[in-house]
């Protein structure tokens, strides 16, 4: 169980440090932090959380979808 909150911790961190590294890039920071956290909620592990985001990415529009494309690639070279 420790091993889990431990795990859970650091993806929760890495969310957060991707969200930090993405800022000074993304033109709608708040929309970007909303949805991400809102995706973090519903999603059962960090799979399933990149599968949300990757079925985002096809209906956002320009210029967020490049934002959330920004905030993919700092997530996942974390």
């Amino acid at each position: 169980m420790v091993l889990l909150v431990q795990e859970e911790g650091r993806a929760v961190n890495r969310l957060e440090e991707a969200l930090f590294e993405a800022r000074p890039y993304v033109e709608y920071y708040d929309r970007l932090e909303e949805l991400v956290k809102r995706l973090w909620e519903k999603a059962t592990d960090e799979e399933h959380f990149l599968r949300l985001l990757s079925e985002e990415l096809p209906r956002a529009e320009e210029p967020f979808r490049t934002d959330l494309r920004i905030f993919l690639q700092k997530f996942e070279a974390l």
